[in-house]
């Protein structure tokens, strides 16, 4: 047990709440935490048939779980071969920098994403909608916020 717990200045707490909806090609992302935590929080809604693209991060890794519905993850594994995992209920599911991986509605569903910030850029290596690479730029044009 420690001496005496810190002292924080209770100036900066927030008890807001805070939700930004982002719509996507594929469906939707609802963001629970703001852009300046150091992590990221967001629920995905993929449309049934919908893929995110296949997509690598250079400085963020990613962790999810199936709220509801059913999804599966095109990623690659640790021979650099891309496998299909479908989702299960109950279970977690993390990417690696640098891993490929492609997140697929099998029908309607949502995900329970969190990550490290958004940061960096993310490699789109193939998309359905002909979208870029995510640059912070690119990411700030997307979310309407430039």
């Amino acid at each position: 047990m420690s001496d005496q717990a810190p002292i924080f200045d209770p100036s900066q707490f927030s008890n807001q709440p805070y939700a930004k909806k982002v719509d996507k090609p594929w469906g939707y992302e609802v963001h629970w935490v703001p852009a300046d935590a150091p992590y990221m929080g967001k629920l995905l809604h993929i449309k049934a048939g919908a893929k995110l693209s296949l997509q690598i991060h250079d400085q963020k890794q990613e962790s999810w779980f199936i709220h509801a519905g059913e999804a599966k993850v095109i990623w690659e594994d640790n021979t650099g071969q891309l496998i299909e995992t479908v989702l299960q209920p109950g279970q977690g599911y993390s990417t690696q920098l640098g891993q490929k991986h492609r997140l697929v509605g099998v029908t309607d569903c949502d995900i329970i994403e969190v990550s490290t910030p958004e940061l960096g850029t993310t490699w789109r290596l193939e998309d359905d909608y002909a979208r870029p690479d995510e640059t912070p730029e690119q990411r700030k044009k997307e979310r309407g916020e430039a």
